[in-house]
């Protein structure tokens, strides 16, 4: 017998027997691969079988988060770690299915954790210009004995050519200002509002301003390696224009659709587990209703626990970063 959430917990982790009508809104591996029939939607299938079926070069940004070289069991289907040939090769036959699906000026982000980052590191190059590696600080890990806590992820970041979208002024970090300095007694590069002093700053490649998803938070799912949709909305909106078009060929419970519809994307994910796929349609359903992004508020990202000092705060809004 599941035992009875708090009214607190927001977690989607509902049995796929009770979300049979998200489920029968996603496309299955006979379905029509049209580009119109796929846009917006949710794929139920094996993403090497799927990826196959494709239209050639639709894709504006590519996000994938693979499973990382660790032994994980997603919802009963378990994935085994392996030795380092035999994950780079899986890699790259993902790689080698993806590369066709993309625009000439399309961009790439690859989440991995540390280990999986030397090994994806290593084969990203042979498809792809790799442009930086992200470092996400997100603050959750089991510690050690003999060893470090791991408490970061790498995110890959690579384009298709030599020409891309990079939308700096959308994804500038709001921070407080400590000690304000003025010139001829005007601000110096910062605001002063009703609200505090403020400076937006160009975001770099460490990134501690995001946590990952917990229960009480509305886009929080069972889902045992979901990513947050503050992180996914910075890779977006930087590569990202309205109406262009995101895949997601390993999209577990929504995270880059249902973000990527919040921000005015088209979008398809591909995911094997049926109820994760019907995670994903509820998310989406919800974010029709709420298009909020914890952390992300009035087109800024917020500085981890600064929005709640704003005085003006949007009705129904999240202040919590």
């Amino acid at each position: 017998m599941k035992k009875e959430k708090s009214y607190r917990n927001k977690t989607i982790d509902f049995l796929l027997e009770d979300g049979k009508e998200y489920f029968e809104k996603c496309l299955n591996k006979n379905a029509d691969f049209s580009l119109g029939s796929i846009t917006n939607k949710t794929i139920n299938g094996d993403t090497f079988e799927i990826l196959e079926k494709l239209p050639k070069a639709f894709v504006d940004l590519l996000i994938v988060d693979p499973p990382y070289n660790l032994s994980k069991d997603y919802n009963g289907k378990k994935f085994k770690e392996t030795d380092a040939i035999s994950y780079i090769e899986y890699t790259r036959k993902w790689l080698t299915l993806t590369a066709p699906l993309l625009k000439e000026d399309a961009s790439i982000y690859v989440c991995c954790d540390w280990k999986t980052s030397l090994l994806i590191g290593q084969v990203l190059p042979e498809f792809f210009n790799v442009r930086n590696r992200i470092t996400w600080q997100r603050e959750k890990g089991r510690g050690a004995k003999e060893n470090w806590k791991n408490g970061l992820e790498d995110i890959w970041f690579a384009t298709n050519n030599g020409r891309w979208t990079f939308n700096l002024d959308d994804v500038k970090i709001r921070r407080k200002v400590i000690a304000p300095y003025k010139s001829d007694g005007t601000p110096k590069d910062w605001q002063d509002t009703e609200s505090g002093k403020f400076r937006d700053t160009c975001p770099s490649n460490f990134w501690d301003d995001i946590s990952i998803p917990y229960w009480s938070m509305p886009e929080n799912t069972a889902h045992p390696t979901q990513k947050p949709e503050k992180l996914i909305a910075k890779l977006i909106l930087a590569s990202s224009n309205k109406g262009d078009f995101i895949l997601d060929p390993f999209l577990g419970s929504g995270t880059t659709s249902v973000t990527a519809k919040k921000l005015g994307r088209k979008y398809v994910g591909i995911e094997l587990d049926p109820t994760y796929c019907a995670w994903a349609e509820k998310r989406l359903e919800n974010a029709g209703i709420n298009p909020d992004i914890q952390g992300y508020t009035d087109g800024v990202f917020w500085e981890r626990n600064t929005l709640g000092e704003q005085k003006k705060v949007k009705t129904g809004g999240v202040t919590v970063v």
